[in-house]
């Protein structure tokens, strides 16, 4: 019987017929254990099976495992059977997940009438099952798919991994149903036996509809008192159960999942089956669809476990396990799952199986993409490595810190593993290991923002691996010591090294080492001005998607977008920006992505669309799941557009963007913001304050930088009249030169000419006395054209500037009024979509079908899907899916009202 549960009932039959009619949803069920999601899901299955007429999705169900290390894509492969024989054996054979799941995705798109996926019990879902929800859930409102997802709401709190998959999903298709305890009507309506207390029942349970059933069925003649908790109930229950039963349930209570009947018979032999049923006549035990058996509630589970002591369930542990290896080699057909085998293997404390058994497991779900399941099985290896082999315990070390550090984990207890490591391997004399561990040092204090650890350790493996023969390992090392150098604008250094990378990949035939050194050598010679690095960025980009590295592709297309937007090239930025991004979101690769709207951002600073670079940068700025170097680039640009708008945040935005850039030690990062402060210091007229900034500037020296911040280095010292060394003259781009000579209407046309009006206008603005390009009229000349310019792109700090300018050389009286108001230019949309675009890209993201948008705004279907054609080509998306995929990760595709 289900209580109080007719309205979420209702919402679940609801939300199937409109998957069965290709309107994608996703449901949040949440409750505390108890509560009835299961009982929920059983009935929504039960009365959606006996639906008549209309189209009927299948239902689909799986759930995450309660084991010590979650089986990954646990609830995927109970759905196997369901799917294709292909999909079924790729899901098997593990690769990549990205191929998994474009592969799941033409499966749930081959189901015609829809399709019901269940996750159960969520809040153990291995990380594999985490990105597979994201993946789906950010594509749902074109999937013919309802994903329903129970989880225990009191488990799940702020930092909880499944909290992140739940901020990711599209709100306009997601549904949250909360479970509430059963009101005391309820309760009283399942018949209170004669002697019990209704209100010392109610006040136990507080409602839970497990923990009231479980205590009503402990009810007996020599007891008519409430017992105090679901334990003490489920005790008194098993306390009247025959010896052979009790024993059966307590020993498998050591197994979190399904128990089938084969190896209930390999451990209880033939009256195995008959305790069994005894147990489930009982309702201590139910039967699944297929046959297994399983405790009736994960609590009656754990309580019957927390009766049997410590030294019993080691014993029971080591019986399972004993099974489970028997059935492998016997001829039923019986297959227990390496997550099983290390979970049973650890509860037994049996050292040797674990450490056969876990790194395999490991192997398997780092195949998935699932790290920190790796990670866990090589830590559960890792409390028995005084058991491994010295050789073992080297790789149990140095695989831990590798798999802890994909699941982003970059904490001292990662590093001194790699340490850990480091000691063994050479107490083994293996160099070009001990080499493999310093290059993985180095790259972790990297991505921690420890430039100068980073630097250490790379230079130490070169050392270690500069005696050892050529291999992989040292080619990498060299193009590690290569990125460093040219994250540092050590651009010749960096070349050197990543030749010998190149070079030494080419001849071991490692193309992944070739896409990474040839990435470092392209753009070191680009930012030195060395054309020929574009060809060498665009192979790298070329093999890295032809072989199927997304991360090295996404880099590529991050450092040849940099290059297009630092060194002016808008024509290149425009063709590499929109279709980085629109590559970072097929593959999920958000984290690139946010580098790479950085670099969007910045191209609309230069631009002049002060509104479109404020709210690009905005939304990676407050990104949750951004770090300091996924921010920091979109930071910067934040700083200096408010600081162009006149808004009272920018000094406090220039310092944190400093702060954040000091602790990267990367010139990359510092030198863009450093500029911002002199910037900064001249439009606020405090000099003084420019010194500090010039002057570590000056200290760097124009070896350290790109032509173009050497130029606006030196052109910040004339403007400013500070001292600066005559290096930074030497060799200056044209508008730069131009305004150097006075010659500032040229300077101005040269900077219009590349697109970038901001600068145009600072540079007619340093017009100075009566002498300058024909006297005080040309002057004015200037000061007019610049404040076209700024009103337009409604920089108002300097407009304020300007007026001062005016004002000093008595120009006032001859110049245009100012237009009144805050100066503050509309945002355009900043991939070219028109209002209208803008309007149906805002229906399409609420999963409107081009037959609802044309209803809705009165167009025939054929003018929509000319639009939705626009659309897509502009956002670089192949389909609707992958343009709202760009819409849920960059809301500023959609304007602020519509």
């Amino acid at each position: 019987m289900l209580l109080e549960r007719e309205q979420p009932l209702k919402q679940l039959l609801k939300m199937a017929e409109q998957s069965a009619q290709g309107r994608g949803s996703v449901v949040l069920l949440g409750a505390e254990a108890g509560m009835g999601k299961t009982s929920l899901l059983n009935a929504f299955r039960e009365q959606w099976a006996a639906r008549k007429g209309g189209r009927k999705a299948l239902v689909l169900w799986g759930a995450c495992d309660a084991l010590f290390t979650p089986r990954p894509l646990g609830p995927l492969q109970d759905m196997a059977k369901d799917f294709s024989e292909t999909f079924a054996q790729q899901l098997q054979e593990g690769g990549q997940a990205v191929r998994l799941y474009s592969a799941l995705l033409q499966e749930l798109e081959g189901f015609k009438n829809g399709v019901v996926l269940v996750i159960e019990d969520a809040h153990w879902a291995d990380h594999a099952t985490l990105d597979l929800l994201n993946f789906l859930g950010r594509r749902i409102a074109h999937l013919p798919v309802l994903l329903v997802i129970s989880y225990r709401n009191d488990e799940v709190h702020e930092a909880h991994p499944l909290m992140q998959v739940f901020g990711s999903l599209p709100p306009s298709q997601t549904t949250r149903i909360e479970l509430l305890a059963l009101s005391r009507d309820a309760v009283e309506s399942l018949g209170v036996p004669e002697g019990y207390s209704l209100d010392s029942l109610y006040s136990v349970t507080g409602g839970n509809p497990f923990f009231v059933t479980e205590l009503l069925e402990c009810q007996h003649q020599a007891d008519t008192m409430v017992p105090a908790s679901v334990k003490d109930a489920v005790s008194a229950r098993l306390a009247r159960l025959s010896q052979g039963e009790r024993e059966l349930l307590e020993t498998l209570s050591v197994i979190p999942n399904a128990v089938n009947f084969a190896l209930l018979r390999t451990l209880f032999g033939e009256q195995g089956e008959t305790l069994a049923m005894a147990c489930v006549g009982r309702n201590i035990l139910v039967q699944n669809n297929d046959g297994s058996l399983r405790f009736r509630h994960e609590l009656a589970r754990l309580a019957t476990l927390a009766r049997v002591s410590s030294l019993n369930q080691k014993e029971f542990h080591g019986r399972v396990l004993h099974a489970l290896l028997k059935l492998e080699h016997s001829a039923v057909h019986h297959k227990a799952s390496l997550d099983q085998l290390v979970h049973h293997a650890a509860g037994s404390f049996d050292s040797a199986q674990v450490l056969e058994f876990a790194p395999r497991a490991a192997n398997l779900a780092a195949d998935v993409g699932a790290h920190r399941e790796a990670a866990a099985h090589l830590a559960t290896a890792l409390r028995f490595v005084s058991a491994a082999p010295t050789e073992l315990a080297a790789e149990l070390y140095e695989r831990w810190a590798y798999e802890a550090g994909i699941a982003l984990r970059m904490d001292d207890e990662v590093l001194e593993a790699y340490r850990h490591a480091i000691t063994l391997w050479r107490a083994l004399d293996r160099p070009e290991k001990v080499g493999e561990n310093l290059r993985n040092l180095s790259r972790l204090h990297w991505y921690r923002g420890e430039a100068t650890e980073a630097s250490h350790y790379a230079d130490d493996a070169i050392r270690v691996l500069e005696n050892t023969p050529p291999s992989a390992e040292k080619a990498m090392a060299y193009s590690l010591r290569s990125q460093l150098h040219m994250l540092n604008d050590r651009m010749d250094e960096a070349v050197e090294w990543g030749e010998r990378a190149i070079e030494m990949a080419e001849e071991h035939n490692n193309v992944e080492v070739k896409i990474h050194a040839l990435n470092n050598v392209g753009t070191a010679r680009l930012f030195r001005n060395n054309t020929r690095g574009i060809g060498e960025l665009r192979t790298s980009l070329s093999l890295a998607i032809a072989e199927g590295f997304h991360e090295q592709a996404a880099r590529a297309y991050s450092n040849l977008s940099e290059y297009a937007v630092e060194f002016k090239d808008f024509e290149l930025a425009e063709e590499i920006l929109p279709k980085g991004i629109a590559f970072n979101a097929q593959y999920d690769l958000f984290a690139w992505s946010k580098y790479m709207l950085g670099r969007l951002s910045l191209l609309r600073l230069e631009q002049g669309q002060l509104a479109d670079a404020e709210a690009i940068a905005s939304g990676v700025v407050n990104a949750k799941d951004a770090t300091l170097l996924m921010r920091l680039p979109a930071l910067t640009v934040l700083a200096k557009t408010r600081l162009r708008m006149g808004e009272e945040d920018a000094y406090a935005l220039l310092s944190r963007a400093l702060s954040d850039a000091l602790a990267t030690g990367e010139l990359q990062n510092i030198v863009p913001i450093r500029l911002g402060l002199i910037e900064s210091c001249w439009l606020d007229d405090t000099i003084k304050n420019a010194n500090e900034h010039l002057g570590w500037l000056n200290a760097l020296g124009p070896e350290k930088m790109h032509p173009w911040r050497v130029g606006e280095t030196a052109i910040w010292a004339a403007r400013l009249q500070l001292p600066i060394e005559q290096d930074f003259y030497a060799e200056l781009p044209e508008p730069y030169a131009l305004e150097f000579e006075g010659k500032f209407s040229e300077a101005a046309d040269a900077w219009e000419k590349l697109g970038l009006p901001y600068a145009a206008a600072l540079a007619l603005m340093q017009s100075r006395g009566s002498d300058n390009e024909g006297g005080a009229q040309q002057n004015l000349e200037n000061f007019v054209r610049a404040q076209r310019l700024l009103e337009e792109m409604g920089a108002r700090r300097a407009l304020n500037k300007l007026q001062g300018l005016v004002q000093a050389q008595g120009l006032e009286a001859a110049m245009p009024k100012t237009r009144r108001g805050p100066y503050k230019a509309a945002r355009n949309n900043p991939m070219g979509l028109t209002r209208r675009e803008q309007q149906i890209l805002a229906m399409m993201a609420r999963g409107a079908q081009n037959r609802d948008i044309a209803d809705s705004l009165s167009r025939s279907p054929r003018t929509i899907e000319h639009h939705v054609s626009s659309i897509l080509a502009k956002l670089n998306a192949s389909s609707r899916m992958e343009a709202m995929l760009r819409v849920q990760h960059e809301p500023w595709l959609l304007p602020d009202e519509l």
